[in-house]
């Protein structure tokens, strides 16, 4: 990548607005800037003023005026690129933010790449990798808990975890290399039992963060639920109060619903995304068929399955429904939350739970409802939430949300496996520095210690314009 080149990019999104930013970035930034720039007044040119200021004056091509504009300048090293900076902030008309543009162009600057100043902060040591991962994921957010999670990512937080465990195994396996050096004194200056603590303490950690990635891609992503039950259980009215909206056709013909039906809603900063599916009974319709088939296919890819039952029908038919279901979900990975439905068509709703419902199992809870009414709606949304265990957000700890690293993270945890088995046989320790220094390299790729232009290229390709 030519980091020598001026780049330009309009950073604000686009489409029309009150305010525009253009953002140029590089060794002749200020160059450029004072060839388009007048200041009002008798102000100096923009590189002879000082850092971290913003000057009010007028974009002009030759003898027309453009813009007025304000334009803010960050001197190298201390900007997000660590080059020379200059943001304009225009008018936000289309025509304006492209005639800026292209002024900048003509003037010796280049368009940029997607995520090329971010990847431009990387290159200069502004961020490592995660950090500049992290940037992005900041940025498509779409809840509280996504936000929160990339910005401690983004300060550093995962960052500085890895970089501890990196130096601690580099200590370790300095010392194992000096021992090879003086291989023919019989020297052993790397303590076994220390390596030995040293390396369960890091397997107990690698586990933890490859662990929190069940959280994080559910949080980034959005969190499956799949609303299943018989016909007329009363799904797609349950779909349609919790959006709050009628998304779904609701009717009293059964097997009306015949295809999934996703939407998505915030709850408590979270990220729900609801799947309305197909009723489950016996039928010889095809097409129905399909749909249930398709039920099943959804069922088990959710995280969560909310198993809607008929608070109307018989207990056999209720315990059916909820022993069908519980046979084709994992209890391990996959929570039930059984909601009794149509509490308002029956006497005494409270003490049904207790009375005609199986006892909950692992991962499973059972709440009682009327979606018509929009009774208890509140209790089943506070069951959904303490399905997600947020203690690790709230305690600011570190949550992977990143495929790339949670691959990386495996990788390393096997090498760590791998060390723990050979200190255990008592192996030569060049074997031993061999799986260390993998282990090192696992990690390294994650923080961008180490890396290849492929890679840097898959992740920054991904970056909006401008950023």
């Amino acid at each position: 990548m030519m980091t020598e080149d001026t780049i330009c990019a309009i950073s604000t999104a686009p489409g029309m607005g009150a305010i525009a930013v253009i953002r140029m970035a590089g060794d002749k930034a200020f160059e450029i800037g004072d060839k388009v720039f007048r200041p009002a007044g008798k102000a100096k040119k923009l590189h002879a003023q000082n850092a971290n200021s913003t000057h009010f004056g007028t974009i002009y091509d030759n003898d027309k005026d453009l813009d007025e504009v304000l334009v803010t300048i960050f001197k190298a090293p201390h900007s997000f690129t660590g080059e020379n900076i200059i943001e304009i902030a225009c008018h936000g008309a289309p025509y304006i933010q492209q005639q800026l543009l292209q002024l900048l162009v003509k003037k010796g600057a280049r368009l940029a790449r997607p995520g090329e100043f971010t990847q431009r902060a990387f290159l200069n040591g502004k961020m490592d990798l995660s950090q500049a991962e992290a940037v992005a994921d900041l940025i498509a957010s779409e809840n509280e808990a996504a936000r929160r999670v990339a910005l401690q990512q983004m300060r550093g937080g995962f960052s500085s975890e890895l970089s501890t465990l990196r130096e601690r195994l580099l200590w370790f396996i300095s010392l194992i290399e000096l021992e090879l050096d003086f291989s023919e004194e019989d020297v052993e200056f790397a303590n076994r039992d220390e390596l030995t603590k040293l390396v369960n303490e890091i397997e107990a950690h690698l586990s933890r963060l490859i662990s929190s990635f069940s959280l994080g891609n559910a949080i980034k992503n959005g969190i499956p639920v799949a609303i299943v039950g018989h016909t007329n259980a009363g799904k797609s009215t349950l779909l349609n109060a919790l959006l709050n909206e009628e998304r779904a056709i609701v009717s009293e013909i059964h097997g009306t619903t015949r295809d999934a039906i996703e939407d998505t809603i915030n709850i408590g900063g979270v990220t729900f995304r609801f799947i309305d599916t197909a009723g489950i009974r016996t039928t010889a319709d095809k097409i129905e068929n399909l749909g249930i088939k398709l039920t099943y296919s959804k069922m088990s890819q959710a995280a969560i399955v909310l198993l809607l039952v008929d608070a109307t029908d018989s207990q056999q038919k209720i315990n059916d429904a909820i022993n069908n279901v519980r046979s084709k979900i994992d209890a391990d990975r996959q929570h039930l939350i059984v909601v009794v439905n149509k509490i308002d068509l029956i006497d005494q709703p409270q003490s049904f739970a207790i009375t005609a419902m199986p006892k909950p199992t692992q991962n499973s809870s059972i709440v009682t409802i009327s979606a018509r009414k929009q009774i208890n709606m509140d209790q089943l949304t506070n069951e959904l939430l303490k399905t997600i265990s947020l203690h690790a957000i709230d305690n600011n700890e570190v949550v992977v949300t990143n495929a790339r690293h949670h691959e990386a993270l495996t990788n390393a945890l096997e090498g760590i496996v791998r060390v723990k088995e050979g200190l255990a046989s008592g192996i030569s320790g060049d074997f031993l520095a061999q799986d260390i220094r993998e282990v090192l390299h696992h990690l390294g790729t994650i923080t961008g210690q180490i890396s290849t232009d492929e890679v840097l290229g898959n992740i920054f390709k991904n970056f909006c314009i401008g950023k």
